[in-house]
């Protein structure tokens, strides 16, 4: 299997999930069973409050998940996600957001990951945490 580079990852993703274009998904590294992505601030993506909205917050770590899983396993562009849970833990700040992705188990039929999402400025503190399983295809 050939490997993916973050950059092939990234234009798989912006291919096949059009949204990604939307919010400008950059996916900075791949490295085994690590991924990190991010999604560069825009003043379109804040909700009243002054707070990055929830939606955008869960598309990055989904397409974190993805992206690993990619890097991984390479072009399994038939994966989908299975299950998600999401805990917000703090505000993130008017400035990118951050996705930190590893898989947790890979599986022949699922694979279960984890993703720490935190704004560009403070790795230190994240704005939440995420756990997700995808289904692979056979």
């Amino acid at each position: 299997m050939p490997e993916l580079t973050a950059s092939m990852v990234e234009a798989l993703i912006r291919h096949g999930v059009p949204m990604a274009e939307d919010i400008d998904l950059k996916v900075d590294s791949i490295d085994g069973h690590h991924a990190r992505a991010r999604v560069p601030f825009s003043p379109r993506m804040v909700r009243p409050g002054g707070t990055l909205s929830g939606p955008i917050i869960m598309s990055l770590a989904d397409a974190a998940m993805y992206a690993v899983i990619l890097g991984a396993l390479g072009k399994v562009e038939m994966a989908v996600t299975s299950h998600l849970n999401i805990n917000f833990l703090a505000r993130p700040k008017p400035e990118d957001l951050v996705a930190d992705a590893r898989i947790i188990k890979l599986g022949r039929r699922q694979a279960v990951c984890e993703v720490t999402l935190f704004s560009a400025s403070d790795e230190e503190s994240p704005v939440a945490h995420v756990t997700g399983a995808y289904a692979l295809p056979l």
